[in-house]
């Protein structure tokens, strides 16, 4: 029995697919670049008209849940409704993904936001950011995993480390009298991801930071791009170096970063200060803001910050931690800070407004004009 012959390519059939591999360069990027952006704008879209699918079917529900006055009638016709929309498009609408569908549409019911998010965000985004309270820290996270195109996993890193609760320590750490625009920074800062050894020195975070930029940006904030590092300034033939300087897309201004490990300690106001007024001279240019700048430190007095009141000359403070805690421990230490800060925001508003409660020493026992008696 003869054997059949593979269908193996001519030679003028090699010389065919040599000349149609030997595509120009030019045309093989443009097409690809066509195809993977409508790629792009196809599952944006998907995505879209998923978000708001959910939402328009919880908002209906939840206007007929409304109009009823039986309580029981909410849990039989979710049950029921889910029954009914499974029997026709599948698992999507199973009871527990109808519920989530009720409480998105409770939670965001603003027709325009959930608009903006449906094209930003898919419905796996969406589910990430129904359990976070209150709403303006979902609307945080929404916009952080937007801007920075994060995939669901960041998102739920990003709400695990308490993100938004960080910032909001770092804003009450500000005065109305503060130079350093609100929502601009965090306190504390969670640098495990630079994976530094043990007994780092300031130099060994500086190299880490560098090498990890992308991961450092991602915790220090959205809008950072990176400018220098040891940034030389000079006065009076004096070099001066500044640690990190980053300049902030939303602020229009330059930040300095100075990293210091160990406690906070008042003379290091003097060193930021002095960077803060040469790079205002030097380095600022025309419709930027006034530079401002933030220390570092492995701890901090957070009284001793606000009694220097740094806020006022453009100068932030706040901790990093190189190790991450478990989560419990992470969440009660926070939980704390946050404790902290409220009291320290507080006393500052009863101040203002002369209504400071005097300190009381409890130690001090009256004092008995009587005499003894024998």
């Amino acid at each position: 029995m003869a054997k059949k012959k593979d269908n193996l390519p001519t030679t003028a059939g090699k010389k065919e697919v040599a000349k149609a591999e030997a595509l120009p360069e030019k045309l093989l990027a443009d097409l690809v670049g066509i195809i993977e952006s409508r790629k792009q704008t196809m599952c944006r879209q998907v995505n879209s008209g998923v978000v708001l699918t959910f939402w328009e079917v919880g908002k209906r529900i939840n206007e007929e849940i409304l109009g009823n006055e039986r309580a029981e009638y909410g849990k039989q016709i979710v049950s029921t409704v889910s029954t009914q929309l499974q029997m026709r498009y599948g698992h999507n609408f199973a009871l527990r993904s109808l519920r989530r569908m009720l409480q998105f549409a409770a939670q965001f019911s603003d027709e325009q936001i959930v608009s903006t998010l449906s094209t930003q965000l898919s419905w796996s985004h969406i589910i990430e950011l129904l359990p976070v309270q209150p709403m303006d820290a979902k609307l945080y996270y929404a916009n952080e995993a937007a801007q920075g195109e994060m995939g669901v996993h960041d998102l739920r890193h990003l709400i695990s480390r308490k993100a938004y609760e960080r910032r909001d320590i770092a804003n009450m750490n500000l005065t109305h009298l503060s130079r350093v625009p609100f929502n601009t920074f965090k306190d504390p800062y969670l640098l495990d991801a630079l994976d530094l050894r043990e007994n780092f020195l300031e130099a060994d975070l500086e190299k880490a930071i560098v090498r990890e930029l992308e991961k450092f940006i991602l915790e220090f904030g959205q809008g950072f791009s990176f400018i220098a590092r040891q940034k030389r300034l000079i006065f009076n033939d004096t070099d001066y170096y500044a640690d990190l300087v980053f300049f902030n897309r939303d602020l229009k201004r330059l930040v300095a970063v100075e990293l210091k490990t160990g406690k906070f300690r008042a003379e290091y106001k003097a060193q930021m200060e002095l960077y803060l007024r040469l790079l205002n001279e030097q380095e600022r240019r025309e419709g930027e803001g006034e530079p401002i700048g933030i220390i570092l430190c492995t701890s901090a007095d957070r009284q001793l910050v606000e009694f220097m009141e740094l806020d006022k000359i453009g100068i932030a403070v706040a901790e990093f931690w190189s190790r991450f805690p478990s989560q419990a421990e992470f969440e009660r230490r926070i939980k704390e800070i946050t404790a902290e800060a409220r009291e320290r925001l507080e006393r500052r508003r009863l101040k203002a407004i002369g209504e400071v409660p005097k300190q009381i020493d409890y130690f001090l026992e009256p004092k008995d004009d009587k005499p003894d008696e024998d």
